[in-house]
């Protein structure tokens, strides 16, 4: 899909792609890095994959976006999405959004190179905020 079509698409639409495909970004770097069961591998999963922990991903990522990608995850953490943030704040959880929309686009956009290294700063950083006795 063009930039352009992938732009196009509704924000939530967006997030909604972006939050499968770090889903299994994170599942998949888990995976390679530890031998759990899958139980211990879904906790771990939960720990990069929350409103809290994605809200300051975004941040971390910001200085790092082209005023494109930029544009794309303010246009996803801006937009109505009718529901309630569990377990989060309203800001962190409209902050996740945004990064959840800014992975949509680039996944649907054809962007594969751009999300891996956007991903991969993401789920290092939040290897870095996760509490040692958590992992």
């Amino acid at each position: 899909m063009s930039v352009a079509d992938a732009s196009a698409i509704s924000p939530i639409s967006l997030a909604f792609v972006g939050d499968a495909a770090f889903s299994l970004y994170v599942r998949e770097r888990l995976t390679r890095t530890h031998d759990f069961k899958s139980g211990e591998l879904s906790r771990l999963t939960s720990l990069y994959v929350n409103a809290a922990a994605q809200s300051k991903m975004l941040l971390h990522i910001m200085p790092l976006l082209t005023e494109e990608e930029a544009a794309v995850a303010k246009r996803a953490r801006n937009a109505y999405t009718g529901s309630k943030a569990k377990n989060a704040t309203i800001g962190d959880y409209h902050r996740a959004t945004g990064l959840e929309g800014l992975f949509g686009w680039l996944y649907l956009s054809g962007q594969a190179d751009r999300l891996d290294e956007l991903q991969s700063v993401c789920f290092d950083f939040g290897a870095s905020i996760i509490p040692q006795q958590s992992r």
